[in-house]
């Protein structure tokens, strides 16, 4: 059994906070708009299009560390946690300054558009901490621990990702300008 070094003790607590603190802050901020000032109509597109960055980074970071190129996949992986920063940032200021859109389509597309939208809010709250403990497993030089948890959490992650655009896609005839 390995034992856990206080520097990776401190990792998980702030692991558990964060994955605590950012869904919980999210969802109350949801329902806050800020009076006064100008929607922020324009961040959808820009949102959607950095979900589909870090897809398509998360795929190249993959595809790096399978070719050796440990500096690259490092690159990669830490530019899509900032990519999911910016994301969030961007996602809670047009939510703090927009109603929420209704999904507009009907019949079975609409139970389509549900499923998706619900596995990727649902998936986007599990993916925090996986993606946060996969990155401190590979800064703690864990490796062997790293690879096993990446397996699991780059699988979610890219889903995130790429339903993120999906529900844009689908969601931005409804938008209103």
């Amino acid at each position: 059994m390995q034992t856990v070094t206080p520097k990776e003790k401190k990792f998980n607590r702030l692991i558990t906070i964060v994955s605590i603190i950012v869904p919980v802050v999210v969802a109350l901020l949801f329902n806050v708009k800020i009076p006064n000032v100008e929607r922020l109509g324009f961040l959808p597109p820009i949102y959607a299009t950095i979900n589909g960055m870090t897809a398509v980074f998360l795929v190249i970071a993959v595809w790096a560390i399978k070719q050796g190129k440990k500096k690259l996949h490092r690159l990669l992986m830490t530019t899509c946690i900032v990519l999911s920063v910016l994301f969030l940032l961007m996602y809670i200021g047009y939510h703090m300054t927009s109603e929420s859109t209704k999904y507009g389509g009907e019949g079975l597309l609409r139970y389509v558009y549900l499923i998706i939208l619900i596995s990727h809010i649902v998936l986007s709250i599990v993916v925090i901490p996986l993606v946060l403990k996969t990155y401190a497993r590979a800064y703690l030089e864990q490796y062997e621990a790293h690879r096993k948890l990446a397996r699991i959490t780059f699988p979610i992650w890219l889903y995130v990702a790429v339903t993120g655009v999906v529900v844009y896609v689908m969601i931005s005839p409804y938008y209103v300008n």
